[in-house]
C-alpha cells in the first residue's frame, strides 16, 4: 500500500472548500492548459502541454478566429479500483484564443507528439512586410540664373 505524509494535505482541502473547488479527482479551478506561444519566422506557434491526454480526445475548433482546444484527460484505471491517491486532475479542460487578422487561420497545421500539442499557423499574406515600388514621371528642373 502506497502512504503518503503531506502536512499542508488538510491546509489546501479546506482552501479549496472555502473557494468552491471541483470534486476530488477533477480540475479544482477553471480548467486550463500550460501553453507557449512564439513567432518563427513566417509563422506562430502554439505548445500545449497535455500529458496522459490520447489523441483521440482532442479537439480543435476555429470559428470567427477564435481557436478552441478541447481536450479530456480519462482515467487510466479501469474496473473496481480503491484508489489510495488521486492527485492527477481528470476531466474535460479547455482554451481558447483569439487569433489576429494577420493570421492565416485556413491553413492551421496541428501535431501531437508526446503529450505537447504544436499549433503551427502561418501568417497571412496580406500581413507580411512588403516593399512598395513608387512610380511617377519625372519633372523638368530649371536652372535659375543669378
Amino acid at each position: 500500500m502506497l502512504m503518503r505524509t503531506d502536512p499542508f494535505r488538510e491546509l489546501d482541502r479546506l482552501t479549496q472548500q472555502m473557494f468552491g473547488a471541483a470534486p476530488q479527482g477533477t480540475w479544482s479551478k477553471p480548467a486550463t492548459m500550460p501553453m507557449d506561444a512564439y513567432r518563427a519566422g513566417d509563422e506562430f506557434v502554439v505548445c500545449f502541454d497535455l500529458p496522459g491526454v490520447s489523441a483521440d480526445a482532442i479537439e480543435l475548433d476555429i470559428e470567427r478566429n477564435v481557436l478552441t482546444v478541447k481536450a479530456e484527460r480519462r482515467p487510466t484505471t479501469g474496473g473496481e479500483v480503491q484508489m489510495q491517491v488521486s492527485e492527477r486532475p481528470l476531466g474535460v479542460f479547455s482554451r481558447q484564443l483569439f487569433l489576429g487578422d494577420a493570421l492565416d487561420t485556413d491553413r492551421i497545421a496541428a501535431d501531437y507528439e508526446a503529450g505537447v500539442l504544436t499549433l503551427r499557423i502561418p501568417i497571412a499574406e496580406k500581413a507580411k512586410p512588403r516593399r512598395i515600388d513608387i512610380t511617377g514621371t519625372k519633372t523638368d528642373r530649371k536652372e535659375i540664373q543669378a
